[in-house]
């Protein structure tokens, strides 16, 4: 998963896109003006400024490149006199703006800062761009109308931030979170019977949790494991002609922070693994929180034996009609000239296998030969996190876009099924030292499946 940044433009002919634009979805608008830019998160009841960006130097002339504080760098070229295209390094898909006269005259004002002002532009935000409401059977106009009445001007922020909380956390929803920098109060949705691992939070997980869990999968393999990508990637081999690589995120994998810096030590990680005499290779991603899609579609093109569809990504576009969609872009898998694999594959999954963990699972279904997914259905989260700020300081983020496959289905709620079930981090299993899901991999390579 990528959080989506609050500034999402940046200008190909800053000459020719002063102005404002208006995003197509995603709920932004954008005020040019010289070399800065300054970005409004915007709904029918609310204009709030977000964060500001800066043309760097030396982007006169193709794709600009704006850079906001935090180092974020966004790539935009025209689209003709009215539209320019948007595009966020490691993300999977580009934005569309359009022209527009000017910024709304909410944009010019100071938010009101009142609890219900504020518990009005969370409600709103969610009813514009949540992605799952039918599919979770939610009734949000009557969740909203309920929560409302327990707002006063007295309610106070631990109160509202508690009622908040209670509206969006039936939703069961990994891409949902709400956080009160002040107190330090925050929650994060998952999908029911998901989380037992991941209770103490990400850093427990990855050095306490993820030790324990594989545990019992060391002992199925031939000697040590090798670590890549600050502690992200690891690999080793089950037998000669047999590896294994571990993938506990698609984030993280440089101190640089960039892109590029992590997509080059992943390349460098992949080339130690895919060596000359590997006949099958089995990829973990039982325990995988998510990062940038365009990663794992970079592992794909190494395991590609011709060009495919991997998904198809859209947001929602408008606010009422949940039905409606930004045109699909479609992200491709192609055959790489770096060192390649063909042969078997093996995927394992858990609910754990979150956002880019799972993008990168769907990216692989349409790989030939099959790869077949051993263990459990994954987290069912696709979507970037579209960030929000409120007046009073609280951030919340929510999921407002699919990915489709090739046949138009999505996988969001439920996750991707495994092709062959199996048990992933039982109890048992792990006080016996049996990894079920690692052995049902070797079994169907054995099997010639």
């Amino acid at each position: 998963m990528m959080l989506l940044p609050i500034v999402l433009i940046a200008v190909a002919d800053s000459a020719a896109i002063q102005g404002v634009w208006r995003t197509e979805g995603y709920g932004m608008v954008v005020s040019i003006a010289g070399p800065a830019l300054k970005a409004y998160e915007e709904t029918a009841i609310s204009c709030l400024p977000s964060l500001s960006a800066a043309l760097r130097p030396g982007t006169a002339s193709g794709p600009a490149e704006f850079a906001n504080s935090d180092g974020q760098v966004f790539d935009v070229s025209a689209e003709g006199k009215d539209r320019v295209r948007i595009h966020s390094e490691g993300a999977a898909s580009d934005m569309f703006a359009r022209r527009v006269a000017a910024l709304p005259a909410a944009c010019a004002k100071p938010a009101s800062n009142t609890p219900l002002a504020n518990f009005d532009i969370f409600a709103r935000t969610y009813g514009d761009h949540y992605i799952l409401f039918d599919q979770k059977k939610i009734d949000w106009p009557k969740v909203v109308a309920t929560a409302r009445t327990k707002v006063t001007g007295k309610t106070t922020r631990a109160e509202l931030f508690e009622i908040m909380k209670s509206m969006v956390e039936p939703l069961h929803d990994a891409h949902t979170f709400l956080v009160d920098p002040t107190t330090k109060v925050r929650f994060h949705g998952f999908r029911t019977g998901t989380d037992a691992l991941i209770k103490g939070g990400s850093e427990s997980l990855l050095t306490v949790e993820v030790p324990k869990a594989f545990a019992a999968t060391q002992k199925y393999l031939k000697g040590p494991l090798h670590s890549w990508c600050e502690g992200k990637v690891w690999s080793g081999k089950i037998d000669d002609s047999t590896a294994y690589l571990r993938l506990l995120s698609f984030s993280g994998y440089s101190k640089k922070g960039t892109f590029r810096d992590e997509l080059a030590e992943l390349e460098t990680a992949l080339d130690a693994v895919i060596v000359p005499g590997l006949k099958r290779l089995v990829i973990d991603v039982r325990i995988n929180l998510g990062g940038a899609d365009p990663l794992g579609l970079a592992i794909a093109s190494r395991l590609a034996t011709a060009p495919y569809v991997a998904y198809t990504k859209e947001a929602r576009s408008d606010p009422v009609n949940r039905a409606a969609w930004t045109p699909g872009q479609a992200s491709r898998v192609v055959p790489t000239a770096k060192a390649s694999f063909k042969g078997p594959v093996a995927i394992l999954t858990s609910g754990l296998t979150i956002s880019a963990g799972e993008t990168f699972t769907q990216a692989m279904m349409g790989r030939r030969p099959a790869v077949f997914r051993a263990g459990e259905p994954t987290q069912g989260v696709f979507s970037d996190v579209l960030g929000r700020q409120l007046p009073n300081g609280f951030r919340f983020g929510l999921p407002n876009e699919v990915f489709r496959a090739p046949d138009g289905k999505t996988f969001d709620g439920s996750g991707i099924p495994p092709t062959h079930p199996a048990p992933v981090f039982g109890e048992a299993d792990r006080k016996a030292g049996k990894d079920r899901v690692l052995e049902k991999a070797l079994a169907l390579f054995a099997a010639g499946r």
